[in-house]
């Protein structure tokens, strides 16, 4: 079995396998599953707060409902233009540098005196969260050939946790301090986890000679020579835009009629998803045993069953909750499988490659939240569970396709 490291000397990092076979350490892989979880809980501290700030602020549903959506596109903003020099500079400096920026957006987050002010610095969180996606391709260039896949599972599941975990601990703060004290906590946390990787990454840095302006135009070359990557990055577009339908709107149909929840009470739901977790890692090695094509549609179909279920959920509780289970396990299945398989394609562009992945990936988020924020004053939460049907066909479509027809 083959079993390559490009750092090979740094023996703190490894230690050997019960079959001889060097591996990561326990201890490096929970730091970067614990870094990533901090970092793209930055992502998602807005989402049980929209009501709670349309009200402070005196915005509508609607306008606050872009909260999300200006977050995604700062990060797909992140996405295009930063984390491909992760191929290009030292990623220990560039993790540092940028989650340093992390710190200060989150700071102007919690001062904004205006909703438009508020939007604008919710678009620079969401610039500077990119570091998880420049962390994630660290640890797969970290990880031997033999143990890829399970890593980056690991590390995925700590994220998926992170984005859980925000919106639950969110809730409960602005319940007892107010919503500015979310983001002005999610500072202090972002400046201890800059501390922590400061001191224990390792440097790495690619011998790559490009210009920027020409690193650049290699991910357009990426997508082009690589038809896996194409498919996998449409595949994740599709389930996170359902995963955009679902948090927009979930937190005005909980805070009103006939439930009426307090933000802490909304943030629980977060918890709900927590099976996702457990999804990340059992996709992560499946597909590094061959059964990517299996775990794909079981995944995708778990994102159409849970709209289906979450239909009547306008009136019943329980209906969201096994829904909202069952769509967290599928976006991050889906996610997982797709990362463990772009990551396989090019060692020496797993920065670029991750940029075309995750740009395509929070272009449906993006889509899909604003959708959702749109139709939910005039269609409610019908017309929000048959948007995320719709996107689910098309990601069933595109398996059906890549299956019997390619």
């Amino acid at each position: 079995m083959e079993n390559s490291s490009p750092f090979p000397h740094l023996d703190v990092l490894y230690v050997i396998g019960k079959d001889g076979s060097k591996e990561l350490r326990p201890r490096i892989v929970f730091l970067m599953a614990f870094a990533c979880a901090i970092s793209v809980a930055n992502l998602y501290w807005v989402q049980p707060l929209l009501d709670t700030i349309a009200h402070d602020f005196g915005a509508s549903t609607t306008t606050a409902g872009l909260s999300v959506t200006f977050t995604q596109f700062g990060y797909v903003l992140g996405l295009v233009f930063i984390v491909p020099l992760g191929d290009l500079l030292e990623r220990k400096r560039l993790i540092i540098s940028i989650s340093i920026l992390t710190t200060i957006a989150l700071i102007v987050a919690a001062v904004s005196p205006t909703i438009h002010f508020f939007l604008g610095a919710l678009m620079l969180v969401g610039l500077a969260s990119v570091v998880v996606q420049i962390l994630v391709p660290f640890a797969a260039t970290l990880a031997g050939d033999h143990e890829r896949g399970k890593v980056v599972g690991q590390v995925m599941g700590g994220l998926l946790l992170g984005i859980l975990f925000a919106r639950t601990l969110s809730g409960f703060i602005a319940d007892l301090a107010g919503w500015r004290a979310v983001f002005g906590s999610a500072a202090v946390l972002m400046l201890i986890v800059t501390l922590v990787l400061a001191k224990s990454l390792p440097r790495y840095k690619h011998n790559l000679s490009l210009s920027y302006h020409r690193l650049l135009l290699s991910v357009l070359d990426l997508i082009r020579k690589e038809r896996s990557l194409r498919i996998r990055s449409i595949y994740g577009g599709l389930v996170f835009a359902n995963f955009g339908v679902f948090w927009t709107s979930i937190t005005f149909l909980l805070a009103g009629p006939p439930f009426h929840y307090s933000d802490a009470l909304i943030g629980l739901f977060g918890l709900v998803g927590a099976a996702g977790a457990l999804s990340a890692t059992i996709a992560g090695r499946l597909t590094d045993r061959g059964f990517a094509s299996t775990t794909t549609i079981i995944f995708v179909l778990l994102n159409l069953i849970s709209f289906l279920l979450m239909l009547p959920g306008s009136n019943a509780v329980v209906f969201i909750i096994v829904g909202d289970v069952l769509l967290d396990a599928g976006v991050q299945g889906t996610h997982i499988t797709n990362q463990s398989i772009i990551y396989r394609l090019s060692p020496e562009a797993r920065s670029r490659i991750t940029t075309a992945y995750m740009t395509a990936y929070f272009i449906g988020g993006t889509i899909g939240s604003a959708l959702s924020a749109a139709l939910y004053p005039s269609y409610g939460w019908t017309g929000v569970c048959f948007l995320g049907i719709v996107f689910s066909v098309l990601a069933v479509g595109l398996w059906v396709y890549e299956k019997f027809i390619l």
